[in-house]
């Protein structure tokens, strides 16, 4: 009997084994490939202009929409130092360059009403995709969390460098923030004070990588892309997110913006 259940035995143990093993690597493949994205983002900003000068200007909006053009079922990328820029027209360009990268590599595909939806046109804040990203408020992590784009976090210790990141200079959300949309670049430390690195249009030089105290961030929301195809949610979305569309004129809170973002 013995010789019988052995062999029985030694191959549910094989068969659990290559099972256990098999999870371990998709999870491995799964982690590994979603810091892929955050490092093609970080490749894109490599790609991006440096200086030019901050504005917030309708010039500057004009010349945004003109920097994405979209063309043939492509956008092409034409972004100027000589240019204005801001901050979520920066960090919006840096994420659909990296849409556009992983089309170009066959790694996603986006049908045309999804693509049409990426399109930066004169949408009011809350409004199709660039509408919701350019919202006050958290307006790139509640795209994120409406669609299923990836996670949102609010700790700087699990952030990794290629995480959208929404800083608050205060506390207040909404009509009254102080706000500035970045990518995330890591810590560091400066005789003894730690400081957060990161890179956008930054007033008052344009493009490019700043540092800050820790200390000066009141709230921060890193946005990690993992799931780039949900971006197909859009078409079945409402085309105007009301909570973001609300906050040019009205306050939220931390906790409330937390809470619209998953947190």
């Amino acid at each position: 009997m013995p010789d019988v259940v052995l062999p029985v035995t030694y191959s549910a143990v094989k068969a659990l084994t290559a099972s256990v093993f098999l999870a371990i690597l998709g999870l491995t493949a799964r982690a590994s490939f979603a810091g892929d994205y955050n490092s093609l983002i970080l490749e894109q900003i490599k790609q991006m202009p440096q200086g030019g000068r901050y504005s917030v200007s309708h010039y500057a909006k004009i010349r945004l929409q003109s920097s994405a053009h979209f063309e043939s079922g492509k956008f092409f990328f034409l972004p100027s130092a000589a240019s204005p820029s801001f901050c979520s027209g920066a960090t919006y360009l840096v994420f659909i360059r990296t849409i556009e990268a992983l089309r170009a590599r066959g790694q996603l595909q986006l049908d045309y009403a999804t693509l049409n939806h990426l399109i930066i046109r004169d949408q009011r804040d809350g409004e199709d995709i660039w509408g919701r990203w350019n919202a006050n408020g958290p307006g790139t992590a509640r795209l994120f969390h409406e669609l299923g784009l990836g996670q949102n976090l609010d700790s700087f210790d699990q952030a990794r460098p290629g995480d959208f990141m929404k800083i608050f200079w205060s506390r207040q959300v909404g009509k009254s923030e102080h706000g500035h949309s970045t990518v995330f670049l890591g810590m560091e430390n400066r005789l003894g004070v730690q400081y957060v690195r990161y890179w956008s249009s930054n007033i008052p030089s344009g493009y490019g990588v700043k540092s800050v105290p820790r200390s000066k961030i009141a709230y921060a929301i890193f946005s990690r892309l993992e799931t780039p195809a949900n971006l197909a949610r859009i078409t079945s979305a409402p085309s105007v997110d009301s909570y973001l569309a609300s906050l040019l004129r009205t306050r939220s809170s931390i906790a409330e913006a937390s809470t619209k973002c998953g947190l």
